[in-house]
C-alpha cells in the first residue's frame, strides 16, 4: 500500500509539473501577442518591408527547443528564398504596396543563385513602375548584388562597401597532424577530389588550383555581369583592382568612396532613409517616431498572399544542406526522411515531381536511398525534373541522376563526381607514449580495423577497392542519366567542380532556369495546361512548437546588429573558424563513404551541435 501511495504522489508531481510548464508557455505566448505592435498581422497600404536579418536559404532549419534552452541563444534568422520571391511578385500588381524596401543592415548572406532569383523578382517590381529602396550600414558582395536591383541604394554615412569576390584561402593540417603523430588514412578516387587534401597536404595541389581558378573565375564573371546590368555606371574595375587606392582617393571615407564609385546612390541615416520612403508611401499611422513610414512586414504579407492551389499538383521535394543518414532535417537532408516523403507522394495524384537541390552532398548511402525513391517516381511514368540552386555537387548530383531533365543557373555549382573516406589512426601517437599493440591473428582481418595499432595492408586495400567501386557506381549512374559512356563521364568527373554554365556545355545540365522553368517543363511533359497547375512542397508543415519558438525567440533575441565594413570582414573570420570546426568534426567523426564537395560553399552557416563541439574540444586537447 505504501508503494502504491508513493507511485501516486510521483504521478501527481509529474502532472503538476506539466501543468506548470504549459501555463508558462501559454502566458509567454500571450505576453508576446499583447506587447507586439498593434495589429501585427494586418496588411496596410504602404511599403513591403523585407528586413533580411540573417541568411537566405533554400529550406529553413527547424528550431530544436532543447538546443535553444541549453545554449541560451536564439538561432540566427533564416529566410526561405521561395517565400521572398513569392512575396515580391505578389507586390507587383497589388495596389496596397507602393514600394519595396530592403533593410540589409543585418543581412548575413545568400548563395549567388538565390540572389539572382530575388534580384529578378525586384526587377519585375521596378518594371511595374514601383520603386525599390535598399539601406545598409555596410555592403559586402552578397548585399551589393541584391541592392544593385534597387532603384535607390542608401548607405549610412558611417558605413561603407567592400567587394572581395569569390575565393580565398583555406586551412591545411598535414603539418599539425604530423606533429601530433595522427595518421589520416585517406581513400579516394578523382584527380580533382580535393576534399581530403587538407589532411594530406600543407598547400593546395595544382589540379585543385586549376579547378578552382576556373570555377571562381566563372562565378566572379557572373557576379560582375549581374551587378553591371542592374547598375551600368558602377565602377567595379576600380573598386576591385585597386581597393586601397580607391579608398585613399576619398580620403579614407568609405561611404564617400562607395558613392563616387556608383555602388550606392545616397548617403543618409536610417531616419533620413525612412523619411524618403515616407515621401513615397506615406507616414506610419501607428507611430510618429523619426523616420517612420507605412509598411507591411514579410510574415503578414505572406499570410495574406497564399499561393493558388487550383489545378494539378506538381510536387517539390527539397534536398537542402548536407546529405546525412537518418531522419535529420529540415535544414539537413536526412536520407530516410526525404526518401519517405518521396515514397509517400506516390500515393498522391501528382502530375510531376521537382527535386530542388541545394546541397554539397554527403553520405553515399543516404544519397542512394534518395536516388532510388526518385527513380520509383520516374518508373511510375511521372515526369521528374531537378532544379539546382546554389550547390548541387557530389551527392547533390548523385540524387539528380534519375531526372528526365536537369535545370541549373549559370551560378550553380555542380559536378564533383568522386568518392572519398577519411579515417584517423593513432599508432604513431600511441607509440610516442609507450603504447604498443600485439596479439595473435587468425586472418589478416582479425582485430581490424584497429585505430590504435593501425590498419593492415589488406584493410587498406579493401577500403580503397570499396571507394573505387563506389566511384564506378557513380560513373554508371551518370552515364545512364546523361547518355554518355562511362569513359566520357570519367573525363569530366574525377571530383572536378563545375559552374552551371560550363556544366551545361559538357552535358551535366540540360537547361538554364530556376524552379519556375523546371515547373513549366514538368507541366508541359505531363500534358497540363499552362495555367492549370500549382506547386506543393512535400513535407511542408512546420511543427506548432517551431512556429511558436520562432515568434517568441527569433525577432528580438536573434536580431543581428547593423554591420559596418569591419563587422562584415569579421564575419568572414567567423566562417573560417566554423570551417576549422567542420574539418575537425569530419576527421574525428566515424562516417561511411562520402560523396561530398568539401570545397563547395555551404548553403548556410549553421551552429554546430554540442556533440560536434565536444569533438572539436577533443581535437585541440591533443595540442596540450
Amino acid at each position: 500500500m505504501a508503494f502504491a501511495k508513493s507511485v501516486w504522489r510521483l504521478l501527481r508531481g509529474i502532472k503538476d509539473a506539466l501543468v506548470l510548464i504549459f501555463m508558462l508557455l501559454f502566458f509567454m505566448a500571450l505576453y508576446a501577442v499583447l506587447t507586439s505592435r498593434p495589429s501585427p498581422a494586418q496588411v496596410r497600404e504602404g511599403a513591403l518591408l523585407l528586413e533580411l536579418n540573417g541568411y537566405v536559404v533554400e529550406e529553413r532549419a527547424v528550431i530544436d527547443p532543447i538546443d535553444a534552452l541549453i545554449s541560451g541563444e536564439a538561432p540566427v534568422g533564416e529566410y526561405d528564398v521561395q517565400d521572398l520571391v513569392h512575396a515580391i511578385d505578389s507586390a507587383v500588381d497589388d495596389d496596397r504596396i507602393g514600394a519595396v524596401v530592403l533593410d540589409l543592415s543585418g543581412f548575413l548572406g545568400a548563395g549567388q543563385a538565390h540572389l539572382q532569383d530575388i534580384g529578378a523578382a525586384l526587377d519585375r517590381v521596378r518594371a511595374a513602375e514601383k520603386p525599390v529602396l535598399a539601406y545598409a550600414v555596410g555592403y559586402a558582395d552578397d548585399g551589393m548584388m541584391l541592392a544593385a536591383h534597387a532603384s535607390e541604394v542608401w548607405l549610412d554615412p558611417l558605413g561603407g562597401a567592400i567587394i572581395a569576390g569569390p575565393g580565398g584561402e583555406r586551412l591545411y593540417y598535414a603539418g599539425l597532424l604530423e606533429q601530433l603523430n595522427i595518421n589520416a588514412r585517406v581513400y579516394r578516387v578523382g584527380t580533382y577530389k580535393s576534399a581530403v587534401e587538407p589532411y594530406l597536404e600543407s598547400a593546395m595541389s595544382e589540379p585543385a588550383r586549376e579547378n578552382y581558378t576556373a570555377l571562381y573565375g566563372a562565378l566572379w564573371e557572373e557576379w560582375q555581369a549581374n551587378v553591371k546590368k542592374a547598375r551600368p555606371d558602377t565602377d567595379i574595375a576600380t573598386v576591385t583592382s585597386d581597393p586601397a587606392g580607391w579608398i585613399e582617393s576619398a580620403s579614407g571615407d568609405l561611404a564617400t568612396a562607395a558613392l563616387e564609385a556608383g555602388l550606392v546612390d545616397k548617403l543618409g541615416s536610417y531616419v533620413e532613409f525612412g523619411d524618403r520612403v515616407a515621401e513615397i508611401v506615406g507616414e506610419d499611422s501607428y507611430g510618429s517616431y523619426p523616420g517612420s513610414y507605412a509598411y507591411t512586414e514579410l510574415e503578414p504579407w505572406l499570410a495574406d498572399n497564399v499561393p493558388d492551389t487550383s489545378g494539378s499538383a506538381i510536387g517539390v521535394v527539397t534536398i537542402a544542406g548536407e546529405i546525412v543518414d537518418g531522419d535529420a532535417g529540415p535544414g539537413l537532408a536526412g536520407g530516410d526522411r526525404i526518401a519517405a516523403l518521396i515514397d509517400d507522394a506516390l500515393d498522391t495524384d501528382l502530375a510531376g515531381l521537382i527535386v530542388r537541390v541545394d546541397s554539397p552532398g554527403g553520405s553515399v548511402l543516404a544519397s542512394e536511398l534518395i536516388r532510388e525513391a526518385i527513380e520509383r517516381h520516374s518508373e511510375a511514368g511521372i515526369p521528374v525534373a531537378v532544379s539546382m540552386a546554389n550547390v548541387a555537387a557530389s551527392g547533390g548530383y548523385w540524387v539528380a541522376t534519375p531526372a528526365d531533365r536537369i535545370f541549373a543557373e549559370p551560378e550553380s555549382i555542380t559536378g564533383s563526381i568522386g568518392i572519398f573516406a577519411v579515417i584517423p589512426t593513432f599508432e604513431d601517437l600511441a607509440a610516442e607514449y609507450g603504447v604498443n599493440s600485439d596479439g595473435v591473428r587468425t586472418t589478416p582481418l582479425s582485430g581490424q580495423p584497429d585505430l590504435i595499432g593501425g590498419f593492415t595492408p589488406e584493410v587498406d586495400a579493401i577500403l580503397q577497392s570499396s571507394i573505387a567501386d563506389g566511384y564506378s557506381d557513380f560513373l554508371e549512374r551518370v552515364s545512364a542519366s546523361r547518355n554518355l559512356t562511362t569513359e566520357q563521364v570519367d573525363r569530366i568527373a574525377q571530383g572536378r567542380v563545375w559552374d552551371g554554365g560550363t556544366a551545361r556545355q559538357i552535358g551535366l545540365v540540360d537547361q538554364y532556369g530556376g524552379l519556375d522553368a523546371a515547373a513549366e517543363w514538368v507541366a508541359a511533359k505531363a500534358g497540363v495546361a499552362e495555367d492549370g497547375w500549382h506547386l506543393t512542397y512535400l513535407g511542408e508543415s512546420d511543427a506548432t512548437y517551431d512556429t511558436v519558438l520562432r515568434s517568441l525567440i527569433t525577432p528580438d533575441a536573434a536580431r543581428v546588429p547593423s554591420q559596418d565594413v569591419f563587422a562584415l570582414m569579421s564575419n568572414r573570420q567567423s566562417r573560417t573558424i566554423a570551417r576549422l570546426q567542420d574539418d575537425a568534426r569530419r576527421l574525428l567523426t566515424t562516417r561511411g563513404m562520402q560523396a561530398y564537395c568539401l570545397e563547395c560553399p555551404a548553403p548556410v552557416q549553421r551552429s554546430a551541435k554540442a556533440s560536434e563541439a565536444s569533438l572539436l574540444e577533443r581535437f585541440f586537447k591533443l595540442l596540450d
